[in-house]
């Protein structure tokens, strides 16, 4: 639905006012959340099986320097907890371990006083108990001293951890974990499935719980507010880092502990590269800049982009382009229902821009869009970026994106006035029962609302 630009320029200066200016202790997921989660996984998994899910490794950056930490989404989505060194065990019916009748066993790092003194203060077994529901708790020294009778297991599932740096971990980690548990389970390795696992976390994280949608919500409301707010900042001569910069500090100032993805903000060649992020650049007056940035809450992220002349006018070429992809996401999101096909909003998209290529001349053949469209238009969002999903028909409950772009670098077989235009605009939207619903609407999409948004002064200029 459109709106007029008076009333839409007045709904965002209320935006700040909407946003909390910090995270807020509501918005932390229970335990009973995760607890329903894990309910949920084994209601999928076979009898008498088990699942494993490992913990992220920590990922040296360089020499004593470490990235900063980020749990596997499977992981954190039925746990809820954010350490390294840790495996959950999940039964599908209760068994005998260590004395108690349980079908949900983690294992964490053990406290250790000299090392918190450096790396912070980590939970007690208690406290894990509470963040995550679930009351066997151990420290993982005590992982290789357990003893299950695997080959009463028919089915093994396990979600190995990714990349595991066995030289950059410590003495008690999680490498150690990986290969004290191959070697209990050697016996019957060939009941090890290790895609199954992540089948059905692909059906269960598709569909976003009401909690989720809370923290996505949030994710795209503070993204949103530092995407209004660097239209208004930026000027010829800043740089694309600057774009970047803003953004990003918005969604800092706002409780995001971090990005989802590396920030994207290239201008001229640079917004016809689609995983551009070096952000170097300076802006020159007449380019445009295409910004990709998705801030994240709580472990949700937002994936949001917009493309505007960064000296606020749209030049006729620049227009036209910009216009084509704005038509042609209009016609994915349109297409967004519950039951169509994943597929259909490429589909419509991409229908949109060849014959829109077609009657600009860029283009002789609509078999050749490809050339300036050459990726898909939706994923799913949720706690990764590109989530996980089925991508089968479009369900109640799932956030997906819609982000057609037309990239047309210099030197490419078109008459050269289109040259170093890169535009793609993309929305975060959430399937409903009804019309589909766009998170992200707030940003202005219309180039008149762009330029207008953009005649406007930023605070951060003063």
């Amino acid at each position: 639905m459109r709106c007029s630009l008076s009333v839409f320029i007045l709904f965002c200066s209320l935006i700040p006012s909407r946003i909390s200016a910090q995270s807020s202790d509501a918005d932390i997921m229970p335990a009973t959340f995760f607890e329903g989660r894990r309910s949920a996984f084994r209601s999928l998994m076979s009898d008498s099986s088990l699942a494993v899910i490992f913990s992220n490794p920590i990922r040296n950056r360089s020499n004593d320097v470490d990235y900063q930490y980020s749990q596997d989404p499977n992981f954190y989505y039925l746990t809820g907890f954010r350490d390294p060194d840790a495996v959950l065990l999940m039964f599908k019916e209760p068994r005998n371990f260590d004395g108690v009748q349980t079908n949900t066993v983690i294992f964490v790092r053990p406290k250790d006083v000299k090392k918190e003194t450096w790396t912070g203060i980590r939970p007690d077994l208690n406290q894990v108990s509470k963040i995550t529901g679930i009351a066997s708790v151990y420290a993982t020294t005590d992982f290789s001293d357990f003893g299950f009778n695997v080959k009463t297991l028919k089915e093994i599932l396990v979600h190995y951890p990714v990349q595991p740096n066995k030289e950059a971990m410590s003495k008690i980690a999680l490498a150690n974990l990986v290969d004290d548990f191959n070697a209990k389970v050697n016996s019957v390795k060939n009941r090890i499935d290790k895609s199954k696992a992540n089948r059905l976390f692909a059906s269960l994280r598709e569909v976003k719980q009401p909690e989720e949608l809370q923290l996505m919500k949030k994710a795209i409301a503070i993204t949103v507010e530092g995407f209004n707010e660097m239209l208004k900042a930026m000027k010829p001569g800043m740089a694309e880092y600057q774009a970047q910069a803003i953004v990003e500090y918005i969604v800092k100032k706002n409780g995001g502990e971090y990005q989802g993805y590396p920030s994207i903000c290239g201008a001229a060649r640079n917004s016809c590269v689609l995983h551009y992020n070096s952000n170097q650049k300076v802006v020159n007056d007449g380019e445009v800049l295409l910004t990709d940035i998705g801030g994240e809450y709580h472990g949700y992220t937002a994936d949001i982009t917009r493309t505007f002349p960064i000296n606020g006018k749209f030049t006729f070429e620049q227009k036209q382009i910009y216009q084509l992809v704005l038509d042609a996401q209009t016609a994915g999101i349109k297409v967004c229902r519950a039951g169509a096909d994943f597929k259909a909003t490429h589909k419509a998209t991409m229908e949109v821009v060849a014959n829109g290529l077609l009657k600009l001349g860029i283009i002789s053949s609509i078999d050749d869009a490809s050339t300036y469209f050459m990726h898909g238009t939706s994923h799913y969002l949720g706690l990764d970026v590109h989530d996980a999903g089925t991508y089968g028909p479009l369900k109640v409950g799932s956030v997906i994106t819609v982000e057609p772009g037309i990239y047309i670098p210099a030197g490419t077989k078109c008459d050269p006035k289109w040259w170093n235009i890169g535009v793609r605009i993309e929305d975060d939207i959430l399937i409903t029962d009804a019309e589909p619903v766009n998170l992200s609407e707030i940003i202005p999409r219309e180039p008149d609302a762009i330029e207008m948004i953009m005649a406007n002064d930023s605070f951060l200029n003063h």
